[in-house]
């Protein structure tokens, strides 16, 4: 995703829902896939859904885990990054890496090992990183899953949604919601687990997978 992890994060830059889904599709097209399998993740379900509803993306099958994708969504925390952008942007390098280890920490239910909880944390450190943390929280808008929400009873594929009991970040009952929104989903629950359930329970997706 465009902003996200080690892809380029450039001043001004668009990485809000309203691209991902586009560029994902253009990913498929140059890859040539061809109904893909897709597992999609937090911001990832839902621009895996906007390029299916929207772009005319067909999946073989699609695995929602954690998903943004249902109203209401965004905690406390990004509301009030989107309220001061700049003033987040411009704090001391020490205590932004302070912010960042918590909050990306409290996506687990579970301890993650200080050198896995380093590979969340140094893409969105330094001054580009740094920046490009708040600017993605900044651009998060809730009416890009409102444009999709009232289409998922058009899913033409199979559809599985796993869901850390744990979340808080996205409450399990969101992850209900969605699976009555979709026909014929499969929903399932998984104990000990947060939002971070490739943290948490990276078994359970890959039994999950291989069941499906």
């Amino acid at each position: 995703m465009l902003g996200y992890g080690q892809s380029d994060k450039q001043s001004g830059q668009d990485v809000s829902l309203a691209v991902q889904n586009r560029l994902f599709a253009a990913l498929l097209a140059h890859w040539h896939l061809d109904r893909p399998d897709v597992v999609a993740h937090d911001f990832g379900g839902a621009t895996a859904l906007r390029a299916h509803l929207l772009n005319g993306c067909e999946y073989a099958s699609l695995m929602l885990i954690d998903a943004v994708a249902v109203a209401p969504w965004g905690s406390p925390f990004v509301r009030h990054v989107r309220d001061h952008e700049a003033a987040f942007a411009g704090l001391p390098p020490y205590v932004h890496h302070a912010i960042l280890e918590t909050y990306i920490s409290g996506a687990a239910h579970k301890s993650i090992r200080p050198e896995d909880l380093k590979l969340y944390v140094d893409p969105w450190t330094g001054e580009a990183g740094q920046a490009a943390f708040y600017r993605q929280i900044s651009q998060m808008d809730q009416r890009y899953t409102d444009e999709v929400e009232r289409l998922y009873g058009e899913i033409r594929c199979p559809v599985s949604i796993l869901w850390g009991e744990q979340d808080n970040w996205i409450p399990l009952e969101r992850g209900q919601s969605l699976a009555a929104k979709i026909p014929g989903a499969s929903f399932k629950i998984i104990p000990g687990a947060g939002h971070l359930v490739q943290e948490d329970a990276p078994e359970a997706i890959v039994a999950a997978l291989l069941a499906g």
